[in-house]
């Protein structure tokens, strides 16, 4: 990829690397259903502006999401999307209205206090699930996504208990993020958030992406899942620290 289709500021030496934690990223959520999403959003952070991380990530997310469910099709439990759809667009609309309104050291310090949590915290499985609690969690999580941009660790904390096979798990996740990531992007659109500049990257990083999802069940699942995820918590924590400094320093 030539510097004349990258943002500006951005090496292809930066492109190519981003690429290549896309493809990994995305094998990794397509192995262990979580993960990927807030990994890439954390590393992004290091490269792009603040205004146009989330809706970048989320552009991304959608296209990587989006080929999880057409490979793994037949296993997404289909009853659970539509009331989580209806939760979502309600989440999307009311999130889009704050958004845009926070500073950028109110959003490095809100990142990072949410890789934190999602990454050591002990979050609570819910044992069942009816239309009411699906279209609340749907509200829930995509308010929260407009303002740290990836909420799929929360999803599988909630999920993980209303599906016995793990691949329904997977792939009924993938269903249910792209679609939050499908409603972010309508909404950062909408409020007129200019993403042009970053079209080359965005293909660039989706085509990685679907890449990753293809070769994640192949590769992945032959890791020590036990020692991946220790060095992943280390690296999401010491990212998190970053965005929290930042943060802090720049309301000083």
């Amino acid at each position: 990829m030539t510097a004349a289709l990258l943002p500006a500021g951005l090496s292809p030496g930066a492109a190519i690397f981003l690429a290549v934690v896309s493809f990994l990223t995305s094998a990794l959520t397509a192995a262990f259903a979580l993960g990927g999403g807030v990994t890439l959003l954390a590393i992004l952070s290091l490269f792009l502006p603040i205004q146009v991380l989330v809706p970048v990530h989320g552009i991304v997310q959608f296209a990587s999401n989006f080929g999880r469910v057409m490979v793994q099709r037949r296993a997404v439990e289909w009853w659970v999307i539509t009331p989580f759809f209806v939760g979502a667009v309600i989440g999307a609309a009311i999130g889009a209205r704050f958004v845009v309104a926070l500073p950028e050291p109110v959003l490095h310090l809100t990142l990072g206090v949410f890789l934190l949590i999602v990454t050591f915290a002990r979050l609570p499985q819910l044992a069942a699930i009816g239309p009411l609690g699906l279209g609340l969690t749907g509200l829930a999580t995509t308010f929260l996504s407009m303002f740290v941009g990836a909420t799929g660790p929360i999803n599988v904390a909630m999920f993980s208990k209303i599906f016995a096979d793990r691949r329904s798990l997977v792939a009924t996740l993938a269903a249910i993020t792209a679609i939050q990531h499908a409603l972010k992007a309508v909404a950062f659109f909408a409020l007129g958030v200019a993403l042009s500049a970053y079209l080359g990257l965005i293909v660039l990083l989706v085509v990685a992406g679907f890449a990753g999802t293809l070769a994640g069940t192949h590769l992945l699942q032959r890791l020590d899942e036990r020692i991946f995820r220790l060095v992943l918590k280390v690296i999401l924590a010491v990212l998190a620290a970053d965005l929290i400094r930042r943060g802090i320093t720049g309301l000083w």
